[in-house]
């Protein structure tokens, strides 16, 4: 039987189980938005800015562990998702980004709302690919949700042009897999896993450091087990927190440039360093000569391409988290080093991470989430509110949390909460955002308001571009350079303290809320915290905003200044 490409298109979507598409409509993707049109399994969600689409995609993949969906049209429509392809690539987040083209005859010609978003997106995906015959269609699309999310999972770009939508053709979908220099690696080279494991046995001060692909693999309930069986300290990078949870005994906190003391100095004083799944990038490591200088590195990562780029290791291992860890935990045995863990929960008493500041603190705020949100998924975005949050968030089985890590994308928390809570209905869903991040997909309101979707939205205000302004207050001399977000054209270039003399802050967010139809609270004082997140929890129609409004002076500590090493942490202001 022979149908439309785009009708090969929505039974490709349904084979592969896709029960929510965010897309957006125009020209050169109509035919597909028509053939959507008459189908009931796929909830086909309108968001109002094609980046947030692309984010909110992002949000329910991780949330999920499905493979996210998202289709725009061409030109600005594909261009606009730029920014979430490379951030959900940075992360090995799942998608499938599918996007309209002029007819093949008009590619190359300049075409109106014609862009190369296949060149423009090669290095920031896994895969992309432009559809030039109508009979490799079915064939592409079922690559492209295998290679999204086989192997290190990824972003595929699926480029589809008009006259290929509209091309009759075969309605097979159903085939085997097979690409050619495409095979992910499904085992462990078990000698390298017991050499691995001798190395253990005979260090005296061993740490595993893990990040985010042992989340990637949902092995946290093996990690767990292989902690407890070795008696290993366990420390995270900010994409692996909640690989165990955060209050096991065994757990140490971050490490990184805003890592806590016992974490950071437990790195350094290792003697062996049993990393899994991470990148050692240069937020973890700090200087490079300095890190875990005096210990034996042993690295687990699917991508051989990760091991020994940043950080020489001794021995690699190559291979999926969970597979590697399901093998360590066949010939594992007890350790002996109980003065280890033992020196090192000394240190998480003697230095805690803690705010010292009067009033309202995000600490604060965030304890109050930990008390109130059992089963929840938290979402940030980026900046101090994200530092702040993976710093006190205690994460388990029940509480899952969200961010943006490789890339550090601003605008990336609200509408990757959307996209949670659509795939999560069930769980409470809460985004912590800045002033400044939150403005950058603030009318995606209208998508949660249109939807029914009853998130929480908090905005810890404090006026500025925190995380920026921070840097300018300790290591530029309070230069604070397009980093107020109070300011007026005739305010004076050189003012260092804001105070209640400065201007109204703009936008009035709860005004704002109120306009799209949302719930809207600001808090000002620590007694009314618990209220209105009771009074959100209390609001199943809607989106419920809940302004903070913080010291603008409040800073994330410890933090480690550029060019050091982790042992030379700046503990106070």
């Amino acid at each position: 039987m022979e149908i439309k490409g785009s009708e090969l298109f929505v039974k490709a979507l349904l084979e592969e189980n896709v029960d929510i598409l965010f897309a957006y409509p125009g020209g050169q993707a109509i035919d597909l938005f028509d053939a959507l049109y008459d189908q009931e399994k796929i909830e086909v969600v309108l968001p109002r800015h094609e980046q947030a689409l692309v984010h909110a995609a992002d949000g329910y993949a991780r949330s999920t562990g499905k493979v996210g969906v998202c289709l725009v049209t061409s030109g600005p429509g594909a261009t606009n998702l730029v920014t979430g392809i490379a951030t959900a690539n940075y992360d090995s987040v799942p998608l499938v980004c599918f996007t309209g083209q002029v007819p093949t005859n008009l590619i190359g010609n300049d075409a109106f709302q014609e862009v190369d978003i296949v060149g423009i997106t090669r290095s920031i995906s896994k895969y992309a690919v432009t559809v030039r015959n109508r009979e490799d269609l079915g064939a592409i699309i079922k690559k492209a949700f295998f290679i999204a999310r086989t192997g290190k999972p990824g972003v595929v770009v699926v480029d589809l042009p008009k006259d290929i939508q509209r091309a009759y053709g075969s309605d097979e979908y159903q085939g085997e897999i097979n690409i050619r220099g495409y095979k992910p690696n499904t085992g462990v080279h078990l000698g390298q896993i017991k050499k691995a494991l001798d190395v253990l046995g005979k260090a005296q001060k061993p740490v595993f450091l893990v990040g985010g692909g042992v989340n990637i693999s949902h092995a946290n309930k093996e990690m767990k087990q292989l902690a407890e069986l070795t008696n290993v300290p366990v420390i995270t990078t900010i994409m692996g927190k909640g690989a165990i949870p955060t209050d096991h005994p065994l757990y140490v906190g971050n490490i990184g440039i805003h890592g806590n003391y016992a974490a950071n100095t437990a790195i350094s004083q290792c003697d062996v360093l049993f990393s899994i799944g991470t990148r050692f990038n240069d937020r973890i490591t700090g200087k490079v000569t300095e890190f875990a200088k005096n210990a034996v590195i042993i690295h687990v990562d699917i991508d051989s391409a990760s091991i020994s780029r940043n950080i020489m290791v001794d021995i690699p291992i190559v291979a999926d988290a969970k597979i590697a860890i399901k093998a360590l935990l066949e010939k594992a045995t007890a350790l002996n080093n109980q003065a280890w863990v033992d020196q090192i929960t000394a240190w998480k008493k003697s230095y805690p991470l803690s705010m010292n500041y009067q009033g309202m603190t995000p600490q604060i705020i965030i304890e109050k989430i930990n008390k109130l949100f059992k089963n929840s998924i938290v979402v940030t975005d980026v900046g101090q509110n994200q530092l702040w949050t993976t710093q006190f968030l205690e994460l388990d089985e029940n509480r899952q949390m969200l961010t943006s890590g490789g890339l550090g994308t601003m605008g990336y928390g609200f509408p990757a909460a959307i996209g949670a809570k659509m795939g999560n209905p069930d769980k409470d869903v809460i985004a912590i955002c800045g002033d400044g991040g939150v403005q950058m997909n603030i009318q995606e309101l209208a998508t949660a308001v249109v939807y029914e979707i009853p998130l929480i939205l908090c905005i810890l205000n404090n006026g500025y571009l925190g995380n920026v302004r921070q840097w300018q207050e300790m290591f530029f001399n309070k230069r604070y350079s397009s980093t107020c977000l109070r300011y007026r054209k005739r305010c004076s270039k050189d003012c260092q303290n804001p105070d209640k003399c400065c201007p109204e802050y703009t936008p009035d967010f709860i005004k704002l809320a109120e306009s799209y139809g949302a719930k809207a609270i600001r808090v000002e004082q620590v007694c009314d915290i618990e209220y209105a997140f009771m009074e959100a929890k209390a609001n199943t129609f809607t989106p419920t905003i809940i302004e903070f409004i913080i010291s603008p002076e409040a800073n994330v500590l410890p933090i480690v200044p550029a060019g050091n090493s982790l042992s030379e942490m700046i503990m106070e202001d």
